[in-house]
């Protein structure tokens, strides 16, 4: 005779075993990836989303066991290398990293060849960089406040350069314009190492960059750090007061970089990645390399990064619309 008691328990053991298998990472997932991994930096060599991408690409090579190429498609404040990877195949061979104008593009530009919230899938969060305000040495202020009053004695006379209209930098530069009602002239380039060496020249007067490029030129005194836009004083330009401390309080706009693939990219790709992004950023020496360039480790799910765009995309569209910019 049958034990039905034990016929039954060998049913719903077979059941389990059938749905775990039905769940289970397809095996070209487990062998993933079986190629070079594209990885498209949206700006030029030697700025912060190229130094930051380039730690992480070189740690992911070393960990999934085959080549993480960094590839710069510069321009249009960011948007051609988010274009980009958004028609790229969904095969988990292409991924991009993203700053800030992913979700400050949309409510400045009336039209974009991609969209930020269906044509790509987020994998996670992984650094975030602070701005400071320099100026050329032969400008003659010594601080932020210094600036300040220079510009309102000289309306429509000093020149300010960002990594482009739109870029992080830019709306901080219009909303300190905007606060103290100053006349300027914006002056954007493609990136924020071309920015940097018009300021160095003297071609323009002052503006605002991301931290990790300018710690060596503040530090060599080849620029003057007028001000860092963060609550407390930064270890890698020990030196340079915040905001704050030079008389400018709320200033405070630092910048957050995060990867995607093209949507439709398998789960179970976006899932092994962000776990190897994490596994990667956890290490001492990423973790080192990163510190010594100005940028702070940041990790997250792709489901919390999803929601993080969505929620700057709408503060950015406030600013952007309270300031009156327009892309140039």
């Amino acid at each position: 005779m049958v034990d039905l008691k034990a016929f039954h328990y060998a049913l719903r053991l077979a059941a389990i075993a059938l749905c775990a298998a039905c769940v289970a990472v397809p095996s070209w997932a487990q062998n993933y990836p079986t190629r070079a991994i594209r990885m498209i930096l949206p700006f030029p060599p030697g700025g912060p989303t190229d130094i930051t991408g380039r730690v992480i690409a070189q740690k992911l090579s070393e960990q999934l066991g085959q080549p993480v190429v960094s590839d710069n498609r510069p321009g249009a404040a960011g948007n051609l290398g988010l274009e980009i990877a958004a028609k790229s195949p969904p095969d988990g061979y292409t991924i991009v990293l993203t700053a800030p104008p992913i979700a400050i593009s949309p409510a400045l530009y009336k039209k974009l060849n991609y969209d930020a919230q269906k044509d790509l899938a987020p994998i996670s969060l992984v650094a975030e960089i602070q701005n400071i305000v320099v100026a050329h040495n032969s400008v003659p202020v010594k601080t932020l406040k210094d600036l300040i009053a220079l510009a309102q004695r000289n309306p429509g006379k000093l020149t300010f350069s960002s990594s482009g209209a739109g870029s992080t930098n830019h709306l901080a530069s219009e909303l300190l314009k905007g606060r103290y009602k100053l006349d300027m002239i914006h002056v954007p380039f493609k990136g924020s190492s071309p920015a940097l060496v018009a300021l160095m020249s003297g071609q323009v007067d002052w503006g605002t960059m991301a931290v990790p490029g300018a710690i060596p030129l503040v530090n060599q005194g080849r620029v003057r750090g007028l001000a860092v836009l963060t609550e407390k004083r930064l270890p890698t330009l020990p030196n340079v007061p915040t905001a704050a401390e030079s008389g400018v309080p709320d200033f405070i706009m630092p910048i957050w970089y995060g990867i995607l693939a093209p949507a439709g990219t398998p789960r179970e790709i976006i899932n092994r990645l962000n776990a190897e992004i994490h596994k990667a950023l956890a290490a001492p020496d990423v973790k080192k390399r990163l510190a010594d360039s100005g940028v702070d480790p940041l990790v997250s799910t792709p489901d919390h990064f999803a929601k993080y765009i969505r929620e700057e995309t709408v503060r950015y569209a406030k600013i952007i619309k309270d300031a009156g910019i327009t892309a140039q």
